[in-house]
């Protein structure tokens, strides 16, 4: 524990006896495997006490009761981050605090594009209630069958329509949310207009679990597009898909709402542990670009999209191109998108990177990233992601033969020699999964040092006792 803060104790068979007494012994669960493994498997959770609460009152009363014994509180919503800040491998046991009984959307206002929904809604269960309204709730990322709301804010998580909507900062309203002294903050609101003090909503949002726990959020809606389109064009390089990336603006303005890029790589991958997976071309090309548009009534999305591959193809950015003609092909395409990720853990990074570099960057970054790991040793690399918003996930494999563990020894000098480059670059090492353990060191690294030292000023102020998820985002 850092200088200045209390010893913290481990969770025990007391303290559990005591929390179910104040909430229940329903509360108390059992610790399956799930609870203490990550994606990645990098982390192994060393156990600790599963409470799941039924309400925010509940979670206050958990919280409340961690504060006054020292125990370390662990918040967990679905499971799905790729930076270890839901796994506690070292250290005393925690309170592994689920939300998943708090499932409830508490309400949907179509009229103010607004529903408020508890922290453990499941993504996908809140865009089916927005729906269910007529109205869309965009965030939208491969996990969304299980990550939940109050974890999706937690990381400020991203996802494939962030061009157009935003990331999940972008998307809330406002918070209810337990502080580490176990006040519950009434904070849900509907205003899209609040300038009374500092903003906790921002504080909160990307804390990962650190300053508090989300128990609900009021979420922005938008109007569904009265038609939707989805086109997979070839692009000649990545600066090329920059150039069709300001053209498609250019005809479409804010009609886009994703713009993927993908390296031949991905697609080899999922021809090597996918074969199932229908590929749009019998030989893909060395880059191209998953375009998906959403443009109101009178508008036709595949004739908006065939015009701009014309235009594409006139101004030599593209030469070959497919717009999807039903909604079935539309499926088909974004399988392949959200596929590559499922492949390149079949295949096993050495070292993956989520990071974002400003646009015009981009070529700069992949054309010096490849030589410059090239020294270091003979890899493969895959390269894809939102470039619409600059944030790519560049990640590194063995060469075919090879798995990654006989890598291993080179994965801290990969790291660093990506990161290095982002940084030059005006970039970051953390674009939309966070921090969580993993980048630890990376942001004692990186970051501005005023910033550094105001996130811990901010933490110690909130957070004296350091129980909130101690060892995530900070070091302990």
């Amino acid at each position: 524990m850092a200088d200045g803060q209390p010893h913290l104790v481990s969770a025990d068979a007391g303290f559990a006896e005591r929390l179910a007494a104040r909430l229940g012994a329903g509360a108390i669960g059992p610790l399956a495997p799930g609870y203490l493994e990550e994606p990645r498997g990098r982390w192994q959770g060393q156990g600790g006490v599963l409470v799941r609460p039924a309400s925010a009152e509940e979670v206050a009363a958990v919280i409340r009761a961690a504060a006054e014994a020292r125990v370390p509180v662990l918040p967990y919503g679905g499971g799905t981050g790729l930076v270890g800040g839901q796994i506690a491998p070292e250290g005393p046991a925690p309170v592994i605090l689920s939300l998943e009984r708090m499932t409830a959307i508490r309400s949907v206002t179509p009229e103010e594009n607004v529903l408020v929904a508890e922290a453990g809604a499941i993504l996908a269960d809140v865009q089916a209630a927005a729906a269910g309204a007529g109205r869309l709730f965009p965030l939208s990322l491969a996990s969304e069958g299980s990550a939940r709301i109050g974890g999706l804010l937690a990381t400020n998580a991203g996802g494939v329509n962030t061009l157009r909507y935003g990331n999940a900062r972008a998307l809330c309203l406002g918070l209810e949310a337990v502080l580490p002294d176990g006040s519950l903050w009434h904070g849900l609101t509907p205003l899209r207009k609040d300038n009374a003090g500092y903003d906790l909503r921002d504080l909160l949002i990307g804390s990962e679990g650190t300053l508090g726990v989300i128990t609900a959020a009021s979420l922005a809606l938008h109007p569904r597009p009265a038609g939707e389109g989805t086109a997979l064009l070839a692009v000649k390089s990545p600066a090329a898909a920059l150039a069709l990336l300001a053209l498609a603006r250019d005809q479409l303005g804010d009609g886009i709402s994703a713009f993927e890029l993908m390296h031949r790589q991905g697609f080899d991958f999922l021809a090597e542990t996918m074969p199932e997976t229908r590929l749009p071309w019998p030989e893909p090309p060395e880059w191209s670009v998953l375009i998906e548009v959403g443009l109101p009534r009178g508008l036709d999305p595949a004739a908006a999209l065939e015009t701009l591959f014309e235009h594409a193809l006139e101004a030599g950015l593209s030469d070959d191109g497919i717009v999807a003609q039903s909604e079935a092909q539309r499926a088909e395409f974004w399988a392949v998108r959200e596929r590559i990720p499922e492949a390149n853990r079949h295949i096993g990074a050495i070292s993956s990177h989520d990071i974002s570099v400003p646009l015009a960057a981009i070529p700069e970054f992949i054309d010096r990233a490849g030589p410059a790991l090239a020294k270091i040793g003979a890899f493969r690399l895959n390269c894809f992601g939102h470039v619409g918003d600059g944030n790519l996930h560049y990640n590194v494999f063995p060469v075919a033969g090879q798995g990654r563990a006989d890598d291993a020894a080179r994965r801290d000098d990969i790291k660093r020699c990506v990161h290095d480059l982002v940084h030059a670059l005006g970039g970051s090492v953390s674009a939309e999964h966070g921090v969580g353990r993993l980048k630890v060191e990376d942001l004692e690294r990186y970051a501005d040092p005023a910033k550094l030292a105001a996130m811990r000023a901010i933490k110690s102020a909130l957070d004296p006792m350091g129980i909130m998820n101690p060892g995530a985002v900070l070091r302990a």
